[in-house]
């Protein structure tokens, strides 16, 4: 399928970067656009389809891959959909617009996808959660192996995209915070701040992959590290005892409530 890439931004470019360099597709099989096309220089080198013309991308492709400002999708939409026909499979990556959002301004029966990917997808290593109507296995299948190019997929019911932007999107602020709290505590006992980034990094992808790779539960991967009487029992406890595990809940909650709630 030939995929038009509507939103040349830092989002849409990663996307269209990752699949390239998966050979998910062909350059020529990619279309992006932009208001200023001189910003995508790099793609349109390599063979991508670089345009300010939307309906121009729109028509030369097969899914179309919505990457706007949520304020702007309306808009767009507007815009293009005269030349959405019934072959085309619309893929939505915007922040707070839901599939009957969607269908609504299209008002057509296309299959219609949302996926929330996070910020790693600039490095192929995002978590992306994807909802869908109106589509077929093929379509299904076609659209999840286009984000697993990009890092891990989950295909989740639509209601559940408001926590998969807080649990998976805001999720990587919170790891970062972390590991800048880990790197504070490195100084303080000793590291330079370089050193100390680099083990607080390394260390929480090993743990996360380990997860990832073994299928384990958290608890057990921590008995392994945790013996009688010893320091990393003795500072868990301590950490505990000031709320670390309650305050992060507590944050997730939050930021749910902050989406839900306006």
């Amino acid at each position: 399928m030939k995929i038009a890439i509507i939103g040349g931004g830092n989002l849409g470019t990663a996307i269209a970067e990752g699949l390239l360099k998966s050979k998910f597709c062909k350059a020529s099989d990619i279309s992006i656009t932009k208001r200023n096309i001189t910003t995508l220089k790099a793609l349109s080198d390599k063979g991508v389809f670089v345009t300010a013309n939307n309906n121009e991308a729109v028509k030369k492709s097969d899914l179309v891959l919505l990457a706007v400002k949520p304020f702007q999708v309306a808009e767009v939409i507007a815009g293009l959909k005269k030349n959405l026909v019934a072959k085309h499979v619309l893929v939505s990556v915007i922040t707070g617009v839901s599939l009957a959002d969607l269908a609504e301004m299209v008002k057509k029966k296309n299959p219609v996808f949302r996926a929330m990917p996070n910020t790693a997808i600039a490095i192929q290593e995002s978590m992306t959660c994807i909802s869908h109507d109106n589509a077929t296995p093929a379509q299904i299948q076609f659209v999840q192996q286009l984000f697993e190019t990009l890092g891990k997929v989950c295909m989740i019911e639509d209601k559940l995209m408001d926590a998969a932007t807080v649990l998976g999107a805001c999720g990587t602020a919170y790891a970062m915070r972390y590991i800048r709290a880990n790197i504070q505590g490195g100084i303080e006992i000793g590291f330079s701040a370089v050193t100390a980034s680099l083990i607080a990094a390394q260390t929480v992808k090993g743990a996360a992959e380990l997860l990832l790779q073994k299928g384990t539960h958290p608890e057990q991967e921590i008995d392994k590290v945790t013996t009688p009487k010893g320091c990393t029992i003795a500072g868990l406890n301590e950490m505990e005892h000031q709320g670390f595990s309650s305050s992060l809940i507590k944050g997730i909650a939050t930021s749910y409530n902050k989406i839900v709630k306006g």
